[in-house]
């Protein structure tokens, strides 16, 4: 195999979206199972909709993803500069050539001539290919509307590039992921690769981008496919090695349509920012069109790099299952160690007065609510009642408290507590008694339990309680029961 060095090319129109990480990983994925070279280039032609600040989300994306690149704008490399807008320069000189070699040709068409051929061809119910009219323009010809003002484009000659290289007008080329895919040339029509602006198009700028930059295979979503054959009759017209194409199936949405804001997250830089962690997604991402060969899905990108095959990507579409990142994601909090789970549940508590808990008391509240969190973001509301003095009571917990048995096991519970020792190991001892003196009475433990619980935290679920009477302290537990007896006696 020739060295493999394979690209992602985002424009930095928006937010970097999920599918395109998917594109990323697996070309990083590619590129590091063959020891080979991942590129960044930025594809920055659309100045209109291109921001400093969608670049910035791209790399920051990318990074904390952990697909760190080998090349770029901001590493460099051998063959830059990898930013579009900066290679302006470059592209007129490969034109020029497939001028002279006979494989374009000015186009002096207007807008309004070429939206007159468009309306014909709908008129007859033919499909649109460009009618030629400007390929075979005398010289005279074009001086006399180069007088009118007009400046020309520079067409592709599909025709005398099929010709020149293929036996028919049928151009066929083996893909990576989806096999044998071909189109008839002929209902491709010419297309232009240099506006008269002297801009370069998309399918001629990345031609010429993929060339120098020694780009062997090229892994993109299927929406490129009709893009790829007229890139392939480029790289032949110019004599350049023609790379690899793998083609992915598109991302849907769970009602498979297309993936969307309105099913939720669709940006990487979304996902992070509402508590996935970037091992699990980069983790779930993987295995939309891909499976491991041991059928073990918790994998590391080290770990899915050595078993991927790119063979073995389904040609089909994927579907982005919420339900199952989710449950990914709560598997890898729960792997977190415990000192950074601290550091990233921080952001999500920037509401609370963290600095009224000891290291040692943040540390347990932290280890007696991971369980249940799906989203670091969880974090926020599961930890509400560890701070303030007093708690919100939601409905359930007002329900609870206004029962008999409720304020007789809360007065009960205030006199016999006066005098325990308030840490987690006696509380745990205490409760299991208390519980038992009221099962004595025919009320259930978890009667019991819920008057103490809604009283101190507001509600009928969560963490432990003896390790929340533990880390609120004597006061503060005591302090919120009676004042919830004092509301309902």
């Amino acid at each position: 195999m020739t060295d493999v060095r394979v690209r992602i090319a985002p424009s930095p129109s928006g937010n970097l979206h999920v599918g395109t990480a998917r594109t990323a990983l697996f070309n990083y994925l590619f590129a590091k199972k063959n020891n080979g070279k991942f590129v960044l280039r930025i594809e920055d032609t659309d100045a209109e909709r291109t921001s400093k600040e969608y670049i910035d989300n791209i790399f920051d994306s990318l990074k904390a993803l952990g697909l760190n690149w080998d090349e770029g704008p901001d590493v460099g490399g051998p063959y830059g500069p990898y930013t579009q807008s900066q290679r302006f320069d470059i592209y007129p000189k490969y034109v020029q050539e497939l001028l002279d070699k006979g494989f374009a040709y000015e186009c002096f068409c207007t807008p309004e001539e070429l939206e007159q051929e468009k309306e014909e061809a709908r008129l007859n119910k033919k499909p649109y290919v460009y009618t030629r009219k400007c390929e075979n323009l005398t010289e005279e010809e074009k001086a006399k509307l180069r007088a009118e003002g007009r400046k020309p484009a520079i067409r592709f000659n599909i025709a005398k590039a099929q010709r020149a290289f293929h036996d028919s007008s049928v151009l066929h080329f083996d893909d990576l992921v989806k096999g044998d895919l071909h189109v008839d040339t002929d209902l491709l029509g010419d297309f232009v690769i240099m506006k008269s602006n002297g801009a370069p198009t998309y399918n001629f700028a990345v031609v010429i981008d993929d060339m120098l930059m020694k780009i062997s295979h090229v892994i993109r979503g299927e929406d490129h496919i009709s893009n790829t054959f007229k890139q392939i009759l480029i790289f032949e017209a110019l004599g350049a090695e023609v790379p690899r194409f793998g083609h992915l199936g598109m991302i849907l949405a769970p009602d498979r349509s297309k993936l969307s804001k309105r099913h939720g997250a669709t940006a990487v830089s979304e996902f992070v920012e509402k508590g996935y962690l970037t091992d699990a997604l980069i983790n779930f991402v993987a295995l939309l069109g891909w499976s491991p060969s041991d059928g073990q899905e918790i994998k590391t990108v080290d770990e899915i790099a050595q078993d991927f095959r790119i063979n073995e990507i389904s040609s089909s579409n994927s579907i982005f299952e919420y339900d199952k990142l989710n449950w990914m994601n709560s598997h890898y909090i729960k792997m977190l160690p415990i000192e950074e789970l601290k550091e990233r549940l921080k952001p999500y508590l920037t509401q609370y007065d963290l600095n009224s808990l000891s290291d040692a008391q943040y540390t347990r509240m932290v280890e007696v609510t991971r369980e249940p969190l799906t989203l670091l973001s969880d974090i926020t509301d599961a930890v509400a009642y560890f701070f303030g003095e007093g708690v919100e009571l939601d409905e359930k917990a007002k329900e609870t408290l206004e029962t008999e048995t409720s304020q007789d096991v809360l007065k009960t519970f205030v006199e016999q507590s006066a005098d325990w020792e308030w840490t987690e190991e006696n509380l745990h001892e205490k409760l299991e008694a208390f519980r038992g003196f009221y099962k004595e009475k025919g009320i259930k433990p978890k009667v019991t339990m819920w008057a103490i619980r809604a009283a101190v935290t507001g509600r009928l679920c969560g963490a432990d309680m003896t390790a929340i009477l533990a880390i609120l302290g004597r006061d503060k537990s005591l302090n919120r029961i009676k004042a919830v007896m004092k509301q309902t006696v």
